[in-house]
Parts: C-alpha cells; sequence; structure tokens
C-alpha cells in the first residue's frame, strides 16, 4: 500500500517536472522553421548532386582505364607470343635441388586465346 503512494507520487512529481521543462524550451517560430526546413533541403540536394557527379566520373575514368589496360594486355601478349610451332623453353626448379632445369616444350595453345569475353 505504501509503495503505491510512494509511486504515484514519483509519478506527479515527475508530470510537474516535465511541464516546468516544456515552458522552457525556446520554440522555433514558423518562419525560423521553414527557413531551417529549407537549408536542410538544399544542403542534402547540394551533397546529392556532388556524390552523383563525382560517382559517375570516377565510373567513366574507371571504364576508360579497364578499356586501356584490355588494349595495352593484349597488345603484349601480340607481340610476345610465339608461333604455335615454336618450341619454348620452360624453366622448373626441382624441389629437392637447387638448380633450375630447362626443359624444352611444344606450346601448342599459345596465340590461340580469345582474350574477349
Amino acid at each position: 500500500m505504501a509503495k503505491d503512494k510512494i509511486e504515484k507520487k514519483q509519478n506527479k512529481h515527475f508530470v510537474k517536472d516535465f511541464k516546468s521543462e516544456l515552458k522552457k524550451v525556446v520554440w522555433p517560430t514558423p518562419k525560423q522553421l521553414v527557413n531551417s526546413t529549407i537549408s536542410v533541403i538544399t544542403i542534402v540536394l547540394i551533397v546529392a548532386l556532388l556524390v552523383f557527379v563525382l560517382d559517375f566520373c570516377f565510373e567513366l575514368l574507371n571504364k576508360s582505364g579497364i578499356n586501356k589496360l584490355k588494349e595495352v594486355v593484349t597488345n603484349s601478349n601480340a607481340q610476345v607470343s610465339p608461333s604455335p610451332a615454336v618450341e619454348t623453353e620452360t624453366l622448373q626448379e626441382d624441389p629437392a635441388d637447387d638448380s633450375t632445369v630447362v626443359e624444352p616444350t611444344a606450346d601448342t595453345n599459345a596465340g590461340t586465346e580469345n582474350t574477349e569475353q
């Protein structure tokens, strides 16, 4: 019984304190509220536009960079790859020994790769 009285008293005290704190709040006028809202929306739109432009630019750079890299790889493969009938030497290391073993092998797939997908 005494517990209920204490809780009711605390609840009344809380409500009184809450109301007194709300009276101390300085609420913005409608004009201030509109100005603040317009400012926030404007800043958000400017930042969104900036992010969009940067994303678009980086995407263009990325595409052109990848295409240029493909060209370089294709050109270097065309210059370096031997004809299919030519034998090439490959270096193979013997795991038990530090010396390298050179074995001639026929490279039948050289130059026949399709690099475009």
